[in-house]
C-alpha cells in the first residue's frame, strides 16, 4: 500500500492496529520526497536523520502502550517556525545561517502529540507574497502545473501535502497564507479564530520568541481531509502557557449542527472591488448546489452582511500598518510624504495600502474602532446564519511572477488585468474581524487546476465551519492527488 497519500486519521488507525510502523511510514515519506521533490521544491530544510530517530521513538512508545493524537505520523512545518537546530530564515538571505535554540510553541505541541517532523517547507521572503520563492531555497512549484505558484506564504506546505510529503503541516495566515495555498493546491486548511492558537516562536530570525501575537495573524493546520484539520487543530489550539494559559483553559463549543440539512448558509460570489473569475465562481456554485441538495437553507444576499468595501479598506489599512510599523525611519518618512500627496478622492486599494503603511497610533485606533463595529455586525449575521461561503481569491493558481515590485504586478481575471494585491480582499473578509475560515476543495478549473472556497464561521466557533467542511467532503469529494504528468507543464528550474 502507498501510505503517503493516506490521511492522518487513516495512518493513526493503521499504526494502532499494527498494520505499519512509524519507521516504515517515515522511510516511505522520505523516499517519496527524495524522488519527487526535485521538481516541486517544497521541502527546503529536510531533517531526515532526526525524523527517523523520532519515528523509532514513536514505535517504542507505542510498544510501551502509549497512544497520543499524532503518535508516529510524519508531518512538515512551515520554514517560519523556530525548530531547535534547524535553519529559520523566512527566506531572507542575510539570515541563511540562523539556527534558533528553542522550538516554537506549536512545534513543541506537535512533538508532544507524537508527530514525526520530516522537515521545513518553503516560503516567500519575509512571508510577504502570495507565492513561495526566495534567493536561499528557490521557487516552489504547484504540483498541478509547475509553471504556476502553489501560493504563499504557506505554499511549501500546501505543495508538500498535495505531493504526499507527510500527512499534515502547520502554516500561518495574515493575508490568506493558509487558505490561498490550499485553494491553489487542492487541499484543506483552517484559519483559526484570531488568538485561538498560540504563535510564540513563529517569528523572524533574531526576533525574541515572545507571547505577543501580531494583529490579524494566526497559525493553523493544513491537511488532505477536513477531519484531519480538526485532529490537528485540537493539538494546536489553546493559549500560550506563559500568558493566558496560566489562568485559562480552552473549551471550544461544538459545531452548531451535525447534519447538512440543518445549516443556514449565506453564499457570496461577488465582491464590489474585484470580479470573481469564472472558474472560482463555478466552485462557489458547486458548493452552493451541494448545500441545497443536502437540505441546507441557502441565501445569496443578506442586509446583515457588513459592508464589503469598507471591510476591504479596513483590512488593507490594518494589514499594511503592521508592515509600516517596522520600516526604517527614513523609509517611513518618505512614504509619509508620498501618502500626504494622495488626493482625498483616491479611494483605490493601492492608496489605502499606502495610507496604512504610515498610520499613526490615532489612525490605527480609529480603524480598530470601526473593526469592532464590523465584528458586531458579524455577530448579528451569525444569529441568522451558521456559515458564509465565499471565494478565497478570484482565480485558481496563476503563473510564477517574480517582479520584485508587487505594485507593478497584475492578476489576470478572465482576460482582464487588476492590481496584484487587490486579490487579497476575499482573504480579508474573515481576517479583518478575526473570524475562523476553512478552505475546502471545490472542483477543478477548465485547465484542470484545483479550485477552493472558504467557509467562514462565528468567532471562536471553529468547529462549525470544520464540521460543514466534513459534510461537504462527503457530498462533493475532497482532495485528489495531482494526476501523473499533469504537473510537468511549464516546469520552472529552481
Amino acid at each position: 500500500m502507498d501510505w503517503n497519500m493516506q490521511t492522518a486519521e487513516e495512518l493513526a488507525a493503521a499504526l494502532r492496529a499494527g498494520e505499519v510502523t512509524s519507521a516504515e511510514l517515515t522511510d516511505e515519506a522520505i523516499a517519496r520526497i527524495e524522488r519527487d521533490d526535485k521538481a516541486i521544491n517544497a521541502i527546503c530544510v529536510p531533517d531526515f536523520d532526526r525524523a527517523r530517530a523520532a519515528a523509532r521513538g514513536a514505535d517504542q512508545a507505542r510498544a510501551r502502550g502509549e497512544d497520543r493524537p499524532l503518535l508516529g505520523i510524519p508531518v512538515t512545518v512551515k520554514e517560519s517556525y523556530n525548530v531547535a537546530g534547524m535553519a529559520t530564515t523566512w527566506g531572507m538571505p542575510e539570515h541563511r545561517d540562523y539556527l534558533p535554540a528553542e522550538d516554537a510553541v506549536q512545534v513543541s505541541r506537535l512533538k508532544a502529540a507524537g508527530a514525526v517532523v520530516l522537515g521545513k517547507t518553503n516560503v516567500p521572503v519575509g512571508l510577504q507574497d502570495i507565492q513561495s520563492f526566495n534567493e536561499i531555497y528557490g521557487t516552489t512549484n504547484n504540483p498541478w502545473d509547475h509553471g504556476r505558484t502553489p501560493g504563499g506564504s504557506s505554499g511549501g506546505s500546501a505543495a508538500a501535502l498535495a505531493s504526499g510529503f507527510g500527512a499534515l503541516s502547520i502554516g500561518s495566515d495574515i493575508g490568506g497564507s493558509l487558505r490561498t495555498p490550499a485553494h491553489f493546491c487542492g487541499i484543506y486548511a483552517h484559519k483559526p479564530t484570531l488568538g485561538l492558537a498560540a504563535s510564540r516562536g513563529m517569528v523572524p530570525p533574531l526576533v525574541p520568541a515572545l507571547p505577543d501575537g501580531l494583529d490579524l495573524a494566526v497559525v493553523g493546520p493544513m491537511a488532505r481531509s477536513a477531519r484531519d484539520l480538526t485532529l490537528l487543530l485540537d493539538v494546536m489550539a489553546g493559549p500560550d502557557p506563559l500568558t493566558l494559559g496560566v489562568a485559562h483553559d480552552l473549551t471550544l463549543p461544538p459545531a452548531r449542527h451535525e447534519r447538512l440539512g440543518d445549516f443556514r448558509v449565506l453564499v457570496l460570489d461577488d465582491h464590489p472591488l474585484i470580479p470573481t473569475g469564472s472558474a472560482v465562481r463555478a466552485g462557489v456554485n458547486l458548493v452552493a448546489d451541494a448545500l441545497v441538495d443536502g437540505g441546507a437553507r441557502v441565501e445569496r444576499h443578506s442586509p446583515l452582511l457588513p459592508d464589503l468595501t469598507e471591510a476591504a479598506v479596513l483590512y488593507m489599512q490594518l494589514l499594511f500598518s503592521n508592515s509600516g510599523a517596522r520600516l526604517p525611519a527614513d523609509v517611513y518618512e518618505q512614504l509619509r510624504t508620498h501618502a500626504a500627496g494622495l488626493s482625498a478622492d483616491d479611494r483605490s486599494l493601492d492608496a489605502e495600502r499606502l495610507r496604512g503603511l504610515v498610520f499613526s497610533h490615532r489612525d490605527w485606533f480609529e480603524a480598530n474602532s470601526r473593526r469592532e463595529l464590523h465584528r458586531q455586525g458579524w455577530r448579528q449575521l451569525f444569529a441568522e446564519f451558521d456559515a458564509v461561503v465565499c471565494p478565497i481569491t478570484p482565480t485558481p493558481a496563476f503563473p510564477h511572477d517574480h517582479d520584485p515590485d508587487l505594485m507593478e504586478r497584475r492578476i489576470d481575471i478572465d482576460g482582464v488585468e487588476y492590481p496584484y494585491l487587490d486579490q487579497l480582499v476575499w482573504a480579508g473578509v474573515a481576517t479583518m474581524p478575526g473570524l475562523p475560515a476553512t478552505a475546502v476543495p471545490a472542483g477543478r478549473s477548465p485547465e484542470g487546476l484545483p479550485v477552493g472556497v472558504q467557509l467562514i464561521g462565528p468567532m471562536f466557533e471553529d468547529r462549525t465551519p470544520l464540521r460543514l467542511a466534513e459534510l461537504l467532503e462527503q457530498r462533493i469529494g475532497g482532495f485528489q492527488a495531482p494526476k501523473q504528468g499533469v504537473g510537468v507543464r511549464g516546469s520552472q528550474a529552481v
